[in-house]
């Protein structure tokens, strides 16, 4: 009798607690739509085909371990202002990480990383190339660097 009473309170404890969390609406909430519009809504949807622009991608690995401690944000951010941006001013995406790699000595380093994403259009790939290595470069120069990981993709269909 005891088991089906713990079970039967367990049960009202969760519809509650349940209930509780369902019971505010969210901001997002579907208002009533007219006649007319639910008639349109019904129709089947016409298929349009994406067609964007041809953008090759590069994304760069950038580590922070360095023989006297780390790549700090401040200097990071630096570099991505005197360095990437020039060369890359219609944007970016930079996403931080953590990284791990096996380093020269055979030892695994773990270190927070940054990622670069870069889009550019497809006619530009040879110049964008070019820019791309002078940033991997200059970062295994500046903060002393084994390498910068560089991974291309060509090409993705790009809308704005």
């Amino acid at each position: 009798m005891k088991t089906h009473r713990v079970v039967v309170l367990t049960c009202a404890l969760v519809l509650v607690v349940a209930g509780g969390a369902a019971a505010q609406a969210l901001p997002c909430a579907v208002v009533e739509a007219s006649r007319a519009d639910r008639l349109s809504l019904e129709r089947p949807p016409v298929k349009k085909r994406f067609i964007g622009e041809r953008f090759a991608r590069t994304e760069l690995f950038f580590g922070s371990a360095k023989p006297d401690g780390a790549v700090s944000e401040a200097e990071f951010q630096q570099f991505l202002d005197e360095c990437i941006t020039p060369r890359f001013p219609d944007g970016l995406t930079l996403v931080t990480g953590l990284g791990q790699f096996r380093g020269a000595t055979g030892v695994p380093v773990e270190e927070r990383a940054m990622l670069l994403i870069l889009l550019y259009p497809d006619e530009t790939r040879r110049e964008s190339s070019r820019l791309i290595e002078e940033i991997r470069e200059a970062y295994k120069q500046i903060f002393q660097q084994e390498s910068v990981l560089r991974a291309d993709r060509c090409c993705e269909q790009v809308g704005f």
